[in-house]
Formats: C-alpha cells, structure tokens, sequence
C-alpha cells in the first residue's frame, strides 16, 4: 500500500481559515438569524499590544457600478496600507495588505465578489486605524452608496 502524506502550503490553509470564516459570519451574522449580533467584546484583551490582529473586509458592490469604479475602490483600500500613518512615528503601521476578486470555486462566497486581508501589529494600532486614521475614514466616507452589502471579520492567529 502506497502512502502519500499531503502537506498543505501556509496559503492553502490562510485560505481554508478564511473561507470557513466567511461562511460561519456570514451564517450567523444574517439579520435572518441574528438580527442584533453585539459587537465582540474587546474589553477581555488585557493588554492592546497583546499580538497581530488580522483583519478582514468582504464588499459586494451594486450592480449598477461601473468595472472602473469598482477598481477604482480596490485600489484605494490597497493603497491603505502605505497612506495610513501612525500618529507617533508617522510612518505606515498597517503591517500586510493584499486583496482581490473572489475566486473560489467553491460557491461559499455569499454573493460577496472582493476580499481584502489586513494585518497589525497589535490591537492598538487597529483600533487607531478604525476610529481615528483620517485616511481610513476618508476612504470609508467615499464609499458610502457604492456597496450593496459589506462584512468585516477579525481574528488574532492562534486564539481560538
């Protein structure tokens, strides 16, 4: 009996996580099932600086918006990992960020079309950037209207 061991890159399991995370938020996010899911309770984190926290943002855009504008959108939240700089040391603290078109073929998407991965440092940094970062809230500003639907989903690796 032949036996091969399958050994899956860090990629394909980045990318396992992250469509299981889809799916499971999406499920249990629905207004349907839950239709006031409370936010998470980051209180319990006894230090800010505690580790990386990944960062999640799914967009469905309407139908109705142009292949440009939709690239155009794409680009501005990529382009958020080099403009959003730290109010101390005024250099670029998102740590990664990529992103692009849905692809999986395996229909758990939830009609959600683009997908984009950030990184931080730490959760101080990330709360910087949700309530603060001027870039960050330019960009939010500037998409209002042009989504159909929208998810945001963190993790810190490792936490279960």
């Amino acid at each position: 009996m032949n036996r091969h061991r399958h050994v899956l890159s860090k990629f394909t399991l980045i990318a396992v996580g992250i469509i299981s995370l889809i799916a499971l938020f999406t499920i249990f996010n629905s207004p349907s099932i839950n239709p006031s899911f409370p936010k998470p309770d980051v209180s319990s984190f006894s230090n800010s600086n505690m580790g990386k926290i990944v960062h999640i943002v799914m967009f469905e855009f309407k139908d109705e918006l142009s292949a440009e504008a939709v690239k155009d959108v794409c680009t501005r939240l990529l382009a958020l990992k080099d403009q959003c700089l730290h109010p101390t040391t005024n250099t670029p603290y998102v740590k990664a960020g990529m992103g692009g078109r849905q692809n999986s073929p395996e229909d758990l998407s939830a009609g959600f079309t683009h997908i984009f991965v950030l990184e931080f440092a730490n959760l101080a940094d990330e709360m910087y950037y949700l309530e603060k970062d001027p870039a960050h809230l330019a960009f939010v500003k500037s998409i209002k209207g042009l989504l159909k639907r929208e998810q945001v989903v963190d993790f810190i690796p490792g936490v279960l």
